[in-house]
């Protein structure tokens, strides 16, 4: 017959179990270990365990645990918080081998490796009398053993306010007109945590560690559905209305069917020291280990992230924002601009419970935890950049986007592209992300290149003013050649023997004008000649083909080419530099001149038209009856550098369509039906102006 040894629970003959390594040292320990697998086959079985139960490792080892010495199986919720927790502590009630029960305090711890797989649970036991006797032990077991938050409260910094509510009368507390009396949010923010166990760090901590945690107020963790719950029960205990007080709450999120438990803290604790537990059911079945590879899998991904990255606890936020709710407030903006304070208040409020790397390196930080604190500091450059992230938090929206400035803690000011991500019911509405991207290489990478376009337009504008140099010496000449007669003709009268004053004085304001005249033709010239940033204003379109057409109108009649021009009237005005759009006309209308030139024929013509189309925007339209362009050249004609002429270098086009697109519009070029052709461009009215 085989012996215990060889048998398992199934009784199918097996190889006995070896004692699992480092084991050995066990069987000199005074209390009990015992190894069993997740079954619960017995694995190990050290000397104490033979003492206290009377078993031979021999006769245990392969066996079932609870066919062997336990008066009823292991219970499921037990089982199931072990394998979750990942250990448990609490009073398990064992037969001996002479059939006597006894009462032992067992802690057992499960053992995994690495990938997760659990090797084995591990058993602590000693002896704590008769089953009878135990009863106040177990109570504290079951507490210790099951899904508890457990805080320690210091309550020093509120006895003047437990002092004032002590001296009111009644059972309870005083309360306050609304949910949440005032005296509530004193007290929790007076209440100072002093140690947390791992529970609460990982179900309440916000993605803080227990380093941020410690010397915070208990209000910035604890679960907002209990937190009314949480103040009265402390200041029952604190004022000795009881020594222990519990009470059922509303689920928190983390824990089904939660209980709150608040007790004095005793000896050797200072006074004013409270135990506080919140304990429940697990959410899910996910082990401890699970959890916590979950958890590790989660930090590694937000670490790593290419971009800079924050969790932000915003439950203080969400909380007062259903206040405002609750009291009709739905224009959040006017609110705001009424109580500015409110937004103060949030950037002390809402705290940075992580960061990862790339956001302690953008804001020149020593480390993470320089960065895990009120977010005050992240709207150091742009403080109206927090009003903004409220206003959308209370509008329900999901994002936030925009480009602004952070002042890092070197000093430096950096441009980045600041996102908000915020968390909507029923995900956990503690965690808001956000997200910065450092952007200053891209906004000058984009300052470059508008300097280069400028450079480049310049460069088109003295190109094309050297092609309208005949035309412009005789814009010049015009009022120079008005002036010299004008002058020689007073210099003749006043050499009269009776200078005529009268016919002096006339010739003189001719003088004058033409004298002016030549004034605003250099300036013009000037203008299209030097350098300068684009300065975008309301502007006539009207008026500026006016104004270009005062640069090519000699080379258009020295041509003899027919100018037609159809004004719309009173068009809107569009958003523009004016310079660079007379530069655009000038290029278009130069062209034509000179395509017009090239075909030898007597019928010359331009039409210019301005008008607006179907969509509202303002139209420039160019018309000739040149020979048009090449089919195979049009879909080229706006390439830098392309061009049809021998001579010509090909920016003019290349300029246009640049200062265009800068505009906000759009140009094209195409050949009429009946010959010719025709450059069209448009530009956008404001929103605010319309038609």
């Amino acid at each position: 017959m085989a012996s215990p040894g060889d048998l398992s629970r199934t009784g199918v003959r097996q190889r006995p179990f070896a004692a699992p390594p480092g084991m050995e040292l066990s069987d000199l320990a005074s209390d009990s270990v015992i190894v069993c697998d997740e079954g619960g086959i017995v694995r190990y079985w050290n000397a104490a365990s033979e003492g206290l139960y009377g078993w031979p490792a021999m006769a245990v080892i392969g066996q079932d645990i609870s066919a062997v010495c336990a008066r009823d199986p292991l219970d499921a919720d037990h089982h199931r918080a072990l394998l979750r927790e990942g250990r448990w502590e609490g009073v398990v009630r064992r037969r001996t081998l002479a059939g006597r029960e006894v009462a032992v305090a067992v802690r057992q711890i499960v053992r995994r490796g690495a990938a997760g797989a659990l090797l084995d649970i591990v058993e602590y036991g000693r002896d704590v009398g008769e089953p009878s006797q135990a009863a106040g032990l177990r109570m504290d077991a079951e507490l210790q053993g099951s899904l508890a938050a457990c805080w320690e409260l210091d309550l020093s910094a509120a006895q003047p306010l437990l002092q004032t509510i002590g001296r009111l009368d009644g059972p309870d507390p005083p309360a306050e007109a609304g949910p949440h009396p005032h005296w509530m949010d004193e007290l929790l923010a007076a209440a100072r945590i002093t140690a947390v166990n791992d529970r609460a760090v990982r179900m309440f901590g916000a993605h803080a560690g227990l380093e941020q945690m410690l010397g915070q107020s208990v209000g910035a963790f604890w679960p907002a559905e209990s937190r009314a719950v949480l103040a009265t029960l402390l200041a029952s205990v604190a004022t000795d209305r009881a020594r222990l007080e519990t009470r059922k709450v509303v689920s928190s999120g983390a824990i089904r069917d939660p209980l709150i438990r608040v007790w004095h803290a005793g000896e050797p604790r200072p006074p004013g020291t409270v135990f506080v537990t919140l304990s429940g059911a697990a959410p899910d079945d996910r082990t401890s280990w699970e959890l916590q590879a979950s958890e590790e899998r989660y930090r590694q991904l937000i670490q790593y992230l290419p971009t800079a990255l924050w969790q932000v606890d915003s439950r203080r936020a969400g909380e007062v924002f259903d206040q405002l709710k609750a009291d009709g407030i739905r224009d959040i903006a006017a609110h705001l601009d009424e109580n500015p304070g409110l937004v103060e208040a949030a950037k002390d409020a809402v705290r940075v419970t992580e960061a990862n790397r790339d956001a302690v390196s953008l804001f020149r930080a020593a480390n993470a935890a320089d960065l895990v604190r009120p977010v005050r500091y992240l709207f150091e450059a742009t403080p109206g950049l927090a009003r903004r992230v409220m206003i959308a938090h209370f509008e329900g929206r999901r994002n936030l986007i925009e480009e602004t400035k952070i002042l890092a803690f070197d000093g430096t000011v950096i441009d980045v592209l600041f996102t908000v991500t915020y968390p909507v019911r029923p995900e956990q509405l503690d965690t808001t992300f956000i997200t910065m991207q450092d952007i200053s290489e891209r906004l000058n990478t984009e300052e470059q290149l508008r300097q280069l376009q400028t450079n480049f337009a310049h460069a088109g504008r003295i190109a094309t003013l050297g092609e309208l140099a005949t035309s412009i010496a005789h814009e010049i000449n015009q009022p120079l050649a008005a002036i010299v007669t004008n002058g020689e003709t007073s210099l003749r009268w006043l050499a009269r023997p009776e200078p005529n004053t009268e016919k002096v004085t006339q010739l003189t304001a001719r003088m004058v004008t033409s004298a002016r005249r030549a004034s605003d033709i250099i300036h013009r010239i000037r203008g299209m000649a030097a350098k300068h940033e684009p300065e975008k204003r309301l502007i006539d379109l009207n008026e500026v083909a006016e104004e270009a057409l005062l640069f090519i109108r000699h080379d258009i009649d020295s041509k003899a080419i027919a100018l037609s021009k159809a004004f719309g009237p009173g068009l809107p005005r569009v958003m523009g530099d004016r310079i660079q759009l007379q530069q655009v006309i000038i290029n278009l209308l130069v062209n034509s001149v000179q395509a017009i030139a090239q075909t030898g024929q007597s019928a010359r013509r331009i039409d210019i038209r301005t008008s607006i189309d179907d969509k509202g925007a303002v139209v420039f339209s160019a018309l000739d009856n040149g020979p048009g362009v090449a089919a195979a050249h049009l879909e080229h004609i706006f390439d830098s550098f392309f061009s049809t002429k021998d001579s010509g270098i090909g920016i003019g086009l290349a300029i246009c369509q640049s200062i265009i697109a800068a505009h906000g519009g759009s140009i094209a070029g195409a050949n009429r039906p009946d010959g010719g052709a025709h450059f069209r461009f448009t530009l956008p009215v404001p929103a605010a102006i319309g038609c």
